[in-house]
């Protein structure tokens, strides 16, 4: 497994968190203050440039904004979300990761890096398909603008639009989302029992 991986990760945190009732990004995590300081400060070491995705800058960790990419606006969309990160990466490939999926193992974000070089989205698949955790590339820019121009926000339907490989992988708790409470506490109870 590479050391570094050599394109950009991006961690997606802009999402409204209405389940959780509550900003989950800001949410404690293990030994870090946020849930979105436990995700960067863990992918940082394996991604050479690591950004956040979000509307506005809520990370008092952050000591450079320059590693902050805000949506362009006011709808809550992952949709808006990718289109304003692949308007930054022109001719690249970028990992794209939910900030709410802090257990998926770099060995399994590597597996999914290295089956993407053919195609222009790859994401992974246990139960059911993680749109937003896998690797995008940059010409999906198309398709992303005509979507938005239809008022389509759904990414399952960017899948279709695109050559995307669908990796699939074990469910084995991975992929845990913590979209409620009782799953920020399962996940935590997960990480706790990990660390001894």
């Amino acid at each position: 497994m590479p050391t570094t991986f050599n394109i950009p990760c991006v961690i997606l945190c802009g999402g409204r968190s209405s389940r959780m009732g509550e900003d989950k990004s800001l949410l404690p995590f293990d030994h870090s203050n946020s849930l979105t300081q436990y995700q960067y400060d863990r992918l940082k070491p394996y991604f050479k440039e690591l950004y956040i995705s979000s509307k506005i800058n809520k990370f008092d960790f952050l000591e450079d904004e320059s590693s902050l990419i805000l949506d362009e606006g006011e709808i809550f969309s992952p949709l808006v979300a990718l289109d304003t990160i692949i308007k930054k990466f022109e001719n690249q490939k970028i990992f794209i990761i939910t900030v709410d999926t802090p257990l998926v193992s770099i060995n399994t974000i590597n597996k999914i890096i290295n089956s993407s070089n053919d195609y222009d989205i790859t994401v992974a698949q246990t139960e059911r398909i993680h749109n937003l955790c896998g690797v995008f590339s940059s010409s999906i820019r198309n398709s992303i603008t005509k979507m938005l121009s239809d008022d389509i926000h759904k990414v399952g339907y960017l899948l279709k639009q695109n050559n995307t490989n669908v990796i699939n992988l074990p469910e084995n708790g991975e992929f845990i989302n913590l979209n409620d409470k009782d799953e920020y506490n399962k996940a935590l109870e997960i990480i706790s029992l990990s660390n001894n």
